[in-house]
């Protein structure tokens, strides 16, 4: 079962499902060309809040050893998601500047507003890469399961080629199941990675 935090800001409600540290596995499935990346890997995977209107993000990942223990690391991931709002005087930003003005906390009232035609909540997420990517992400919350695709794609001068992801993320039986199709190395967008990740904390 999974339990709830209480303590939430009412931005976050959409989200709150996420929070916690989740462990588990997943599998590389990726062609390229005459090479096929394959192998299955540890995944950590932790969702926590400070009391913004956002949750802070990490992953990282090891590739599995014969024995099924980590080895090599892969790569590792930082970042943000926040339920998509318009934004106000009243938050801080951008860099350290302060508010404008004084704002009244949001209801979840308010946050019901913010449904889409579709009924979910509109995402942004933004994450930097161990690698040199740095990706932005639009999608959306629809009960317990999210989709993202990129919208803008960074890389820094060594980072190997990649332009596009999507991403897909759901709650089952207890479970956080994920998928994460790439479009890298000169391929079109194709399946790349999914996991099982059970909640530890």
């Amino acid at each position: 079962m999974i339990e709830l935090p209480t303590d939430l800001p009412a931005d976050l409600a959409p989200l709150s499902w996420l929070i916690g540290v989740w462990e588990g596995t997943g599998v590389i499935d990726y062609d390229l060309g005459d090479v096929h990346y394959e192998g299955e890997f540890s995944h950590r995977v932790s969702f926590s809040h400070d009391g913004g209107p956002y949750l802070n993000y990490s992953a990282t990942a090891f590739l599995a050893a014969s024995d099924g223990t980590p080895s090599r690391a892969l790569n590792s991931e930082v970042g943000f998601w926040r339920v998509a709002r318009p934004s106000t005087g009243a938050e801080p930003g951008p860099g350290l500047l302060p508010p404008l003005e004084t704002g009244v906390p949001r209801t979840a009232e308010d946050v019901e507003l913010l449904r889409n035609a579709e009924g979910g909540f509109d995402l942004e997420v933004s994450l930097v890469h161990s690698d040199g990517v740095s990706e932005l992400y639009l999608g959306q919350v629809r009960g317990p399961r999210i989709d993202l695709a990129t919208d803008a794609v960074v890389r820094t001068a060594s980072a190997r080629h990649y332009a596009a992801a999507t991403r897909m993320y759901g709650l089952v039986e207890g479970h956080l199941l994920w998928a994460w199709d790439i479009a890298a190395l000169g391929r079109e967008l194709g399946s790349h990675a999914s996991a099982r990740l059970a909640k530890v904390s």
